[in-house]
């Protein structure tokens, strides 16, 4: 799918054998320059555009290829925690704009769509066609604003995850990713709700998802192993968003303790797999991405 100017698309490139980079933390950022505790990133996109652009601009200098929108919590239920639930499509189409007016040229933005935070019936009081519908008004909002891709990320549920996937794939054109975050226990690798990486593969696959993979939750060695079992049961794209290791509490901060010299070791693995999309997640910095640049483009 080439982009609209005509130029190799997401597609075109993974196509091509290329291995494309996101970008690193969006939350690490934003609470850095001025995000209160509590207070709501996705209303920076109004308040705050020219903190959201220098995010973006920090990436795409950093090298990355892809960077994600300022939406993780765009989704009606969310922002109407915020009085917010009206601008939705205001937001999101904002979050996009707002990288897409400083990426250059062969540069992409993906929309990114973190979970509800709710229950699918019975389970919770969310019916199936209230997350069709938000999701659905996120994407157009993303594809209006100038995305060339939907990110669906950091999901526990493969139902919600999978309404997603369908939304953005029936009403929009733009590229579909998804990834779920998985915890290390006593029998494996499951999200929240139970699903193992090979399930999610399966699950997203099913839904329409053009790329899948995982992100957040854990460091890039816990990343490599997820990584190793996603690969085993597809041939098609993956992509791999990791945090810089666990968070610790130091002297009243989060502190995030992977380097990026640590990390770029780790990512040269994943790029051997291969995954074909590389990115960081919580704690990842311009840092951590430069150095994820050098290492798989040596």
């Amino acid at each position: 799918m080439a982009a609209s100017d005509g130029k190799p698309g997401i597609l075109d490139r993974l196509a091509a054998g290329d291995t494309l980079i996101f970008d690193g933390a969006t939350g690490t950022y934003l609470q850095n320059n001025g995000l209160e505790p509590g207070g709501s990133p996705e209303l920076m996109n109004a308040n705050n555009p020219d903190v959201v652009k220098g995010m973006s601009k920090q990436y795409f200098d950093a090298g990355s290829d892809i960077v994600l929108t300022n939406s993780f919590g765009g989704n009606k239920f969310m922002l109407e925690r915020y009085g917010a639930g009206d601008r939705l499509f205001e937001l999101n189409k904002l979050a996009a704009e707002h990288a897409r007016a400083v990426a250059p040229e062969g540069k992409f933005v993906a929309g990114s769509i973190g979970p509800t935070g709710e229950f699918i019936e019975p389970l919770g009081a969310a019916t199936e066609d209230e997350l069709y519908e938000t999701f659905s008004e996120m994407s157009k909002a993303f594809e209006a604003g100038g995305a060339d891709a939907v990110m669906i990320e950091t999901q526990l549920s493969i139902e919600e995850a999978a309404i997603a996937v369908r939304a953005a794939k029936e009403t929009t054109g733009l590229v579909v990713m998804a990834t779920m975050v998985f915890d290390k226990g006593p029998r494996g690798y499951f999200t929240m709700m139970g699903v193992t990486p090979e399930q999610a593969v399966e699950g997203l696959e099913e839904a329409g998802a053009d790329v899948v993979g995982t992100n957040c939750g854990n460091g890039i060695e816990k990343m490599v192993e997820i990584a190793t079992r996603m690969r085993a049961v597809t041939d098609k794209y993956l992509v791999v968003q990791s945090n810089a290791g666990l968070p610790i509490i130091k002297n009243g901060e989060t502190c995030y303790l992977e380097t990026p010299e640590f990390m770029a070791k780790h990512y040269r693995e994943l790029a051997e797999l291969p995954i074909n999309i590389l990115g960081g997640c919580c704690g990842t910095t311009a840092d951590h991405i430069r150095a994820l640049v050098q290492c798989v483009r040596a």
